[in-house]
């Protein structure tokens, strides 16, 4: 099976800029080795990119958008990005907090008077730091199971106060859903317009990210878009797409296509300054807290040396490099973006299935660009 998902041999060719290594893809050797592995797994429908300094080196699709139907998927197919989503809500924060109108310290306390927690005094000391690096100090995922069951935030919050912190504000990692939704009310506070309007405003269009939106009604508002499947006895069953965590909009409300997920990765790699600017990208990307439970992963064990978090991103010391990522996954869909910034190159894959196959290819994609790297670096040393 491993063979399915290790990249052909020639794949990655290498070239000299800017005095080190980068690695170019032969896109035929790269498409085959993606759909193999989608067929393998009997996905239904996906697509990836490859992005180099900036520029989509490769864009694949693959299948269709909808298991029974002739809909197949294309580069503007509309796939639910799910917890890729924080990476928006963190970089419009940080864009917030770089011009000066929020802080990194702003308390949670004033904006959700209602999230309070069974220690006394624990939640006037959470502050925006707290919620996008997910160290308030709460066990993982609380309360995630009441959005499943259909509870709204309104019913949710009062209860946070049964829940007894396991460690201060900032001293440990626990990965929420609801609590990093709470930057809402607070980037709302800035702006007489709404959280989704304002990624709109300052992140989507001025990115050119023209298919993506944030909510339900977003995704419904496209024909050309991706649904949902989970795995059965039977194989992969088309679903429909549930709301729940549509009502948590900064954790997991945008929809995007492949062609945006392009602009979002050129984006990070410095290429529109003027919407993403260094100082935002080195907020949110900066290491915060390690994530030891990431090195166990077992599609990531193999090659990560270390693991943190940043500010709605991931950063995995892979080896002797870095990657900086984030996964997705709900009902029906997976997502993961990546990049490098060493190297100026990302990679992208969407799905509308839930299936490992998606670390599998990520992990190996970055195995194989930096021991291509080091290999071509030694060569030219030599």
């Amino acid at each position: 099976m491993r063979q399915i998902f290790t990249i052909a041999a020639g794949v990655f060719i290498g070239l000299i800029a800017g005095g080190f290594a980068v690695q170019a893809v032969d896109p035929a050797a790269y498409e085959l080795t993606f759909k193999a592995a989608m067929k393998d797994k009997k996905i239904p429908g996906a697509a990836y990119a490859i992005i180099e300094m900036g520029e989509p080196l490769k864009t694949g699709v693959y299948g269709t958008r909808a298991k029974g139907k002739n809909l197949p998927v294309t580069t503007d197919t509309v796939f639910r990005l799910a917890s890729v989503s924080k990476t928006f809500s963190s970089s419009l924060t940080a864009m917030l907090i770089v011009e000066g109108q929020l802080s990194l310290e702003t308390k949670v306390s004033p904006f959700v008077p209602a999230f309070q927690l069974k220690k006394k005094g624990h939640a006037a000391k959470v502050t925006l730091r707290h919620l996008l690096s997910h160290t308030v100090g709460l066990t993982p995922n609380a309360y995630d199971n009441m959005i499943e069951d259909g509870w709204g935030l309104p019913k949710i919050l009062p209860r946070f106060i049964r829940l007894s912190p396991v460690c201060a504000p900032g001293a440990c990692y626990g990965y929420q859903n609801i609590a990093f939704s709470l930057v809402k009310p607070i980037v709302e506070s800035t702006s007489e317009n709404s959280f989704e309007t304002l990624i709109e405003q300052r992140i989507l269009s001025p990115l050119g990210m023209k298919n993506a939106s944030i909510g339900l009604d977003g995704y419904l508002a496209k024909t050309d878009r991706a649904e949902p499947h989970v795995n059965t006895r039977r194989g992969w069953y088309k679903t429909k797409v549930k709301p729940n965590y549509y009502r948590l909009s900064p954790a997991a409300g945008v929809n995007a296509s492949i062609s945006d997920m392009v602009k979002w990765v050129e984006g990070y790699l410095g290429w529109y300054p003027e919407v993403l600017s260094p100082g935002v990208i080195d907020l949110v990307t900066e290491k915060r807290i390690r994530t030891r439970r990431e090195l166990y992963k077992r599609q990531w064990r193999p090659y990560l040396e270390d693991a943190h978090y940043g500010l709605g991103w991931r950063i995995y010391d892979f080896g002797d490099h870095e990657i900086v990522m984030h996964a997705g996954g709900v009902a029906g869909f997976r997502s993961i973006v990546s990049f490098s910034k060493e190297f100026g190159i990302g990679f992208v894959i969407l799905m509308n299935a839930e299936s490992r196959v998606i670390d599998d290819l990520t992990a190996q994609f970055w195995d194989t660009q930096f021991k291509q790297s080091t290999k071509k670096s030694a060569n030219s040393a030599g």
